[in-house]
């Protein structure tokens, strides 16, 4: 048999492979002398060819060799039309083949085709769990053995996407996300801060419902950097309030770089700019020195407070002595904070 290309060689033999049940693996390639691209001569063998290679680390990690030293294998070599020739064939194996229900489970044979690719990450980005997906594509095909991959492959398919689109940074990812939001709803708003040498430190973002619910619930705004969960550590500062239904709303996030008086500064400056310079009549936050002044250079007529949460934290922390030698402290403390709405009240108890 002769073929156009290497790839049209291997492709026709990984056919082979799937109807017979067993799976194949390139092995060695000659190239051309005169370029070092061009391929003269190539091996396709079964994939239990040959034996494991012994190893120092061997003693150590105990893995199942699966080979068994199998002979059956196709050699194709090029001639001088440029089209690959089959000149070694070897058909019987030394080892079981694989059932028809479960051959789809051979490594060369497993292949996420483009219509499941598409139906996917369709389905990922509604929020449907992988392993439900894979559930839904096999009862649409009629069995797992007839989906053609498995649901690992799946996950790896959906982890080269997101590395794919990650390639140019996440910067970049990032800031091309913000511009489609803004493309779909002209009310969706986003802005960064550059460095001296153009990189993105801060970031703020708000899309059209946080700005509307700041409209009408935005007099009292709660404010923190608590959370780092990202892979990088950095804080992440969400603007919240609550609606006429105490509920939590969500007024505006932003990632900074790090947590000082001028990254503060220019968060608050961007935030009053998303919200047509509406300020807040009270901000809670929590005991940062670099918040409060940024706060009082940004939001001088606004009352600071500081959050409850985070002062019995603090007492947790600092005083946690008082707490184990009295029994009482705790409900007196919190007496304190909660029992007096006016100050003239909590100076005479």
């Amino acid at each position: 048999m002769k073929f156009d290309t290497e790839d049209h060689a291997y492709r026709f033999y990984n056919v082979y492979a799937g109807f017979a049940g067993f799976s194949i693996r390139k092995d060695w390639r000659n190239k051309s002398k005169l370029d070092n691209e061009t391929v003269m001569s190539r091996k396709f063998a079964c994939f239990k060819e040959g034996f494991k290679k012994i190893k120092d680390y061997d003693d150590k990690v105990s893995r199942k060799d699966i080979r068994t030293g199998c002979l059956a294998h196709v050699v194709i070599s090029r001639e001088l039309s440029g089209k690959y020739v089959v000149t070694s064939f070897v058909k019987d194996h030394n080892h079981e083949l694989a059932s028809p229900r479960s051959k789809h489970k051979l490594p060369s044979q497993r292949r996420v085709s483009a219509a499941q690719a598409a139906e996917v990450e369709m389905a990922n980005r509604s929020g449907i769990r992988q392993k439900l997906i894979f559930e839904f594509i096999s009862q649409h095909v009629g069995g797992r053995e007839n989906v053609g991959c498995t649901s690992k492959d799946i996950s790896n398919h959906l982890t080269a996407k997101r590395m794919k689109e990650m390639k140019e940074g996440e910067a970049y990812t990032l800031l091309h996300y913000f511009k489609s939001k803004q493309t779909e709803n002209q009310s969706f708003f986003y802005d960064i801060q550059l460095d001296v040498d153009k990189q993105i430190t801060n970031i703020f973002w708000a899309d059209a419902k946080m700005v509307l619910d700041y409209v009408y619930f935005g007099d009292v705004v709660c404010f923190y950097t608590t959370y780092r969960t990202n892979k990088n550590l950095r804080p992440f500062a969400p603007f919240i309030g609550f609606n006429h239904h105490k509920e939590s709303v969500l007024f505006g996030a932003a990632l900074l770089y790090d947590e000082t008086a001028a990254s503060f500064e220019w968060l608050f400056k961007t935030f009053l700019k998303a919200m047509c310079g509406k300020k807040p009549k009270t901000i809670f936050t929590d005991q940062d020195p670099a918040m409060a002044k940024a706060i009082s250079e940004v939001f001088p007529e606004t009352y600071h407070r500081l959050c409850l949460w985070h002062l019995f934290q603090n007492a947790l922390k600092n005083v946690n002595h008082a707490f184990k030698r009295s029994d009482s402290f705790a409900s007196d403390l919190r007496s304190y904070i909660y029992d007096f709405e006016y100050e003239d009240d909590f100076l005479t108890f």
